[in-house]
């Protein structure tokens, strides 16, 4: 099923439920809502549209339109939406690239993130975390493994079972705390200006003009005047550096290199899966819309045929009744192409009780 909504160029679009995965898409047309036809439910009020899907759904909206998502119960891929994004509950893994302000309460697997021109606000990610370029404050209550983060040009406060890789430019004035319940690595400009907070198992600056001590477990070191404010809170390893190749060689301080994570094709591969299922949904329509009328085409033979042996042959012997050819299990697609077939006038309803207890067996 496809369907064109129109609802102005800024939309609000409340998504209650959706049962499979989610593709979302900005561009520079209407409201274009794809999936199984018996899945789909929609309601609009003006600029405010509602929708709810039991399978997966496909949208492409216009590019500045607002996102309410309540349960998706897959994998979710939205890119293109500058509005304000919020998602209750993504089960799976979550990609989004290029949006404006984006919340989420939780995401069960995988999340990536890639150009956000707001604030990003995540209560709690399941699985592995990764944010690329993020313009407003990045704030991750809980990660359950491992969080790369590069590009955050607002203030960072961040909740990480394991392992964090941080390159930061920090502003003046910025404030970014990260606690890491594994090992902590941190990269920044050989010139920047900021007070190094630390504190962990072993911690070590690999700094212009910052003398080593192999010995502490808790440091404070001024680069410049101090001026942004850097807290680092590891239940592993502290590790600082100007080196942008310093995650790639940090095999003797933690398992770094594998954190270099590439969910870059990832909404892709939910778009191609959510625009395949709905295929595959239109597909069995059709097929079930064909079977029904074949159903409805020997059902009408047998009710000829029938009629035929009940002439008196001049008192000869009749000749038996032929069987009825064995009667196909029916399906609620069956159903819903007979009820679409009455609907559209194409058959009456004597017709369609008829074919209904054709389909189930009846005489």
């Amino acid at each position: 099923m496809s369907k064109m909504i129109s609802a102005g160029k800024t939309p609000k679009i409340k998504v209650d439920t959706v049962g499979g995965d989610l593709s979302v898409v900005g561009w520079d047309g209407d409201i274009l809502v794809k999936g199984d036809e018996d899945e789909i439910r929609i309601q609009q009020n003006g600029e405010v549209v509602t929708l709810s899907c039991g399978g997966d759904l496909a949208l492409r909206v216009p590019k500045g339109a607002s996102f309410e998502f309540g349960n998706i119960g897959g994998d979710a891929s939205i890119r293109g939406v500058l509005g304000d994004v919020f998602l209750r509950n993504v089960g799976g893994d979550l990609s989004i690239r290029d949006a404006g302000s984006v919340t989420i309460d939780s995401i069960g697997a995988d999340f990536s993130l890639r150009s956000a021109h707001g604030d990003l606000h995540v209560k709690n990610a399941g699985g592995d975390v990764s944010i690329r370029d993020a313009e407003g404050k990045v704030i991750l209550d809980s990660v359950g493994n491992d969080l790369a983060l590069r590009g955050a040009r607002g203030d960072v406060k961040v909740n990480v079972g394991e392992d964090v890789i941080v390159y930061l430019d920090p502003r003046a004035d910025g404030e970014y705390a990260v606690v890491a319940g594994d090992d902590i690595l941190l990269v920044i400009p050989p010139d920047a200006d900021a007070t190094l907070t630390m504190q962990g198992d072993q911690i070590e600056v690999d700094l212009p003009g910052v003398e080593p001590d192999e010995d502490a477990t808790e440091r404070v070191v001024v680069l410049g005047t101090g001026s942004a404010r850097i807290s680092l809170s590891a239940g592993g390893d502290v590790r600082v550096s100007s080196r942008e190749d310093a995650a790639e060689y940090a095999e003797e301080f933690g398992n770094f290199a594998g954190m270099n994570f590439d969910f870059s094709g990832l909404g892709d591969r939910i778009s191609k899966r959510v625009e395949e299922a709905t295929r595959r949904a239109t597909k069995r329509a059709e097929e079930a819309m064909r079977r029904a009328e074949r159903h409805a085409e020997r059902h009408a033979r047998r009710g000829r045929v029938g009629m035929s042996w009940t002439w008196d042959l001049k008192g000869g012997p009749k000749p038996p009744t032929p069987p009825a050819p064995p009667s196909e299990p029916v399906t609620d697609a069956e159903r819903m192409a007979i009820l679409k077939m009455l609907a559209e006038k194409k058959i009456t309803a004597e017709q369609a009780e008829q074919l209904l207890a054709a389909l189930e067996g009846g005489k």
